[in-house]
């Protein structure tokens, strides 16, 4: 039987679990698990998690990718040319005799080679480019970001995971309840039938007690396939196989709920991963601005190339290493930009109406996250009270159940009390459960609007 009364809270290391073992733990699914250990089996195996993490790789490479473009650029580069139908070029006849044609007729020259081949290297490197520095910090704050979104969604998987598990364990409880509940009214239907056949009662309460039997047997059928259903619902929550069998160790008699749990927890609007994004929203429009006006200063780069060339009318004579001649050249390449039709004027405005939206969001999300958190603490107190009313109330139909069957089994009560008595506990449990799921839901709410459901 419950205790007369159940301490009020569930305890915080109930809900959270530390990041850095979390990803390490191996997990035995063939033992009875808690809560814990669901989360962390869900935070290895979530697909939601896995797209998560992703992003954060792919946001890191995006980090190296802007840094190479500061590093040295170099290629290699072997090209070769066959100029099958080599062009001509007709000089005057007077320009004959420099060419050694003299006479009246123009000349025709070939302006070119049949076979052209150069091979070589060529290296850049940047010297000065603001806007290099700036894309730089954007990309690691993306990093940031994307490690925000990866909070975020550890957070609404450990919230459906919680919530899963527990209605999962209350289903399981309810089907040995009223498994329990079936057990008792068959005892109280095999009394009542021997008592007939005695002649103390009549058939009618034979009857009565049978259609209350056969209600709840009813009602313990559909209770198995919702018990059934939650589980799926958690192993589905949790990136696990379906067919995968589990068994949940917590136990409903030791959870605890104490509402000014949360009362002394020092609280930052940065705990919220919603809040930490739009912080560095906010950096990244600052950042777009700087590279905007980076983008107005000189460019500054070097650069160098060097390899050789050859040509021949003779294509066996491309091999000839003798016939190739070096080339090379370096050199710095300044571009200063002087005019653009004022895009970037108009992209720094733009940014600037940016900054204005996301600081209206912040104000607006602050405002929203303290009515959050406020709401969350009156609805936790709520279904405390209501869930201590239900237990008074459960405990008080247990009573009245006992006292009724007494009275009925020593004559002196009737069999439409028992009946009464069993429906009015039945109702009881029913309400009881429900209201301690609703404190439970209303504690992950709370720990969810104060930003701790999840430890990292």
């Amino acid at each position: 039987m419950l205790t007369k009364k159940i301490k009020l809270s569930i305890l915080l290391c109930l809900f959270t679990v530390s990041n850095i073992l979390a990803q390490t733990q191996e997990i035995d699914v063939t033992a009875p698990l808690t809560l814990d250990e669901c989360l962390t089996y869900a935070y290895q195996n979530s697909e939601n998690i896995k797209i998560a993490d992703l992003e954060k790789t792919i946001a890191q490479a995006e980090v190296g990718i802007t840094k190479a473009q500061g590093l040295p650029q170099v290629d290699l580069a072997v090209v070769y040319n066959n100029n099958f139908a080599v062009p001509t070029i007709y000089l005057p006849a007077e320009a004959g005799a420099a060419f050694g044609q003299p006479g009246d007729e123009e000349v025709e020259l070939n302006l070119g080679i049949r076979n052209e081949a150069n091979a070589g290297i060529s290296a850049s490197q940047m010297i000065f480019d603001g806007s290099y520095f700036v894309g730089l910090a954007a990309a690691r704050t993306f990093v940031n970001l994307s490690e925000q979104d990866y909070i975020l969604t550890k957070n609404d998987v450990a919230e459906q995971v919680t919530k899963a598990y527990y209605a999962a364990l209350i289903d399981e409880f309810l089907e040995n309840l009223v498994l329990s509940n079936l057990q008792r009214v068959d005892t109280l239907l095999r009394e009542t039938k021997l008592m007939y056949e005695n002649g103390f009662v009549e058939k009618i309460d034979v009857d009565r007690i049978s259609v209350q039997f056969n209600n709840i047997k009813t009602e313990l059928d559909r209770v198995k396939r919702s018990s059934k259903l939650s589980v799926l619902l958690l192993k589905f929550q949790m990136g696990m196989p379906i067919e995968q069998e589990i068994t949940l160790a917590d136990k409903l008699s030791e959870i605890d709920f104490d509402p000014e749990v949360e009362a002394d927890q020092g609280f930052n609007y940065t705990d919220r991963a919603e809040y930490a994004q739009l912080l560095i929203n906010q950096d990244l429009v600052q950042l777009d601005m700087r590279n905007t006006r980076a983008q107005r200063l000189p460019k500054l780069t070097l650069v160098a190339n060097y390899g050789y060339n050859t040509g021949t009318d003779d294509f066996t004579n491309i091999t000839n290493l003798n016939r190739w001649n070096p080339l090379g050249s370096f050199g710095v390449n300044l571009s200063i930009p002087v005019f653009d039709g004022l895009r970037k004027y108009h992209t720094i405005q733009k940014s600037k109406v940016q900054m204005q939206q996301l600081e209206l969001q912040s104000s607006f999300l602050q405002n929203s996250i303290d009515l959050e958190i406020e709401q969350a603490r009156v609805n936790l107190n709520n279904s405390v009270e209501q869930m201590e009313n239900q237990l008074e109330n459960y405990e008080l139909a247990q009573e009245v159940y006992r006292v009724s069957k007494i009275k009925y089994q020593e004559g002196v009560g009737s069999n439409i009390e028992v009946i009464d008595a069993e429906n009015s506990l039945i109702s009881a449990q029913t309400n009881y459960f429900q209201a301690l799921y609703n404190a439970i839901i209303a504690k992950v709410g709370l720990q969810r609007a104060l930003g701790i459901l999840v430890q990292n």
